[in-house]
């Protein structure tokens, strides 16, 4: 079960308040750009389509006939290894927020499989033409088990 929402703790100062609201939820840099070289390859996907299983949460990329989900996390929402941080201020309350980010990136992982489909996920530092080679070889791995 989900733990019931937590409102944020109050932005430390003006600037914080003014950085965090201008946050992308969706058509991120990193996102349009595997997307625009994705469509220049000829893939055809949807963006941010609800996937039956999953509540709240919409995959970046779908591919509904190949049932592939494509998700491109950002370093500090989603706790990349290498580039992920934590804030100074509130930084408990941080903590706990990324955590459960990360926990819920899971859960969607394991409900989508759990379904049939294959999840890809990337981070916003990743390479474009790597992401989008691996979502053709992904795509062509579905198109082959389906031949089978």
């Amino acid at each position: 079960m989900s733990s019931p929402r937590r409102s944020p703790p109050p932005p430390s100062d003006r600037a914080a308040a003014m950085r965090m609201r201008s946050v992308r939820r969706k058509d991120t840099a990193a996102e349009m750009a595997v997307r625009r070289l994705a469509h220049r390859r000829g893939l055809r996907y949807r963006v941010h389509a609800s996937v039956p299983g999953l509540v709240r949460i919409r995959p970046d990329m779908v591919f509904v006939r190949s049932r592939v989900a494509v998700f491109i996390d950002g370093c500090f929402w989603h706790g990349c290894p290498i580039h992920g941080t934590v804030p100074k201020s509130n930084s408990s309350w941080w903590l706990e927020k990324l955590a459960s980010n990360v926990k819920r990136d899971k859960r969607a992982r394991e409900v989508l499989e759990s379904l049939g489909w294959t999840v890809l996920r990337f981070w916003e530092h990743d390479e474009p033409t790597t992401v989008v080679q691996m979502i053709e070889a992904a795509l062509n791995s579905a198109v082959k088990l389906k031949k089978a």
